[in-house]
């Protein structure tokens, strides 16, 4: 069955913080990079053409720069999980997120190094 949820892309995504577990990546902000697709219904939004009825992308991503640049996680894998915690935080209609987090230039060759998760509202957990 095909899923007739729509998908709100959030892309290029290019903000500096700390990430890494390297002592230089400790003290120095480096580039992140984050993509995400968030899957909800805008026909609400689509047919009353109010911005109450959608899923405010500009907020969620305001949400997304503010945790990037004020913490200071050490693994990717940590940052990409609590990035899609806020986008299901941020608004109740997102029913699922798929979303990638880069870091531009950390391995020598590489243009970037990054992790993508999927993850639905019921399924968020591992441990729930």
């Amino acid at each position: 069955m095909r899923d007739e949820r729509d998908q709100i892309h959030i892309k290029d995504l290019l903000i500096s913080g700390i990430l890494g577990i390297n002592p230089d990546e400790r003290v120095h902000p480096q580039d992140i990079l984050v993509n995400a697709t968030l899957w909800a219904d805008t026909r609400p939004a689509a047919l009353s053409d109010d911005i109450e009825d959608a899923v405010n992308y500009r907020t969620i991503t305001k949400r997304l720069i503010a945790h990037i640049e004020g913490g200071e996680p050490m693994l990717v894998e940590r940052l990409v999980a609590e990035l899609v915690d806020i986008c299901f935080d941020s608004d109740d209609r997102v029913a699922a997120v798929e979303l990638t987090v880069e870091k531009p230039g950390a391995l020598r060759y590489a243009r970037s190094v990054g992790i993508t998760i999927h993850r639905t509202r019921e399924g968020r957990r591992a441990d729930a």
